[in-house]
């Protein structure tokens, strides 16, 4: 009998060792595949900062071949990387859908839905200008796999460029660029790079540029005023 009892503790304490061991593989899967989430969160975010940068970098070369840049800010004139008609819906590779007109509403007035003036106009913090708040302008839009020859490029992500007047203007126009010494956002542009990627990667990038001195003709490398990370 005692010898039954034996042998009955034992087949308990190695069923607990089997159960303990399995834990112990379940937790180191688990482990493994949160780290693994983990990196792959983080390189598609740092990914998505070089692809707001480098479509950025893109549009500025277009931009600064325009002698009046009035046109960029009534959106009747684009940079030459674009994909198709302005606004509609993107897709990416992993088959999420980016909504261009959502994206510039969202710069604008901050919804999805179509803004209004008034909106667009409203004094908020993020946007504590009033009749001089950016009015955001499509102007160039792209995989950036394009961005160079075919091949030279292996990225997911997808690049939106919005141009707007400098809120530093004084005139209470934002579709036109204003004039005179007297206006501190005359010949300054605003610059607003978005890069959509993988894993929900969003990455927002704003700049102020002003165009060089003597380059009404077009030409010339404008100066960064200023440079800054939203997202």
């Amino acid at each position: 009998m005692e010898i039954r009892r034996d042998d009955g503790i034992a087949i308990v304490v190695a069923v607990m060792a089997m159960l303990l061991m399995s834990a112990l593989g379940v937790a180191l899967v688990l482990t493994t595949s949160v780290e693994g989430i983990i990196a792959g969160n983080f390189r598609s975010a740092a990914e998505g900062l070089y692809a707001a940068d480098g479509i950025l970098e893109r549009a500025m070369g277009d931009l600064l071949t325009v002698a009046d840049w009035n046109p960029l800010l009534n959106g009747t004139r684009q940079s030459s990387f674009v994909d198709g008609a302005t606004g509609g819906v993107r897709t990416l590779p992993n088959g999420t859908p980016i909504d261009l007109d959502q994206t510039l509403n969202m710069a604008n007035c901050q919804k999805p839905e179509a803004c209004t003036g008034g909106e667009m106009d409203a004094v908020t913090g993020e946007r504590p200008w009033g009749a001089n708040n950016p009015r955001w302008q499509l102007y160039a839009y792209g995989a950036l796999g394009r961005l160079l020859p075919a091949g030279s490029i292996r990225s997911e992500f997808y690049g939106v460029v919005m141009v707007a007047d400098d809120p530093s203007e004084n005139d209470g126009n934002p579709l036109r660029d204003g004039s005179g010494p007297g206006n501190p956002g005359a010949g300054v542009l605003a610059l607003r790079a978005e890069a959509f990627g993988p894993r929900g990667a969003h990455a927002i990038i704003e700049m102020t540029v002003a165009r060089p001195v003597g380059a009404e003709d077009g030409g010339g490398r404008a100066r960064v005023l200023s440079w800054r990370q939203i997202r």
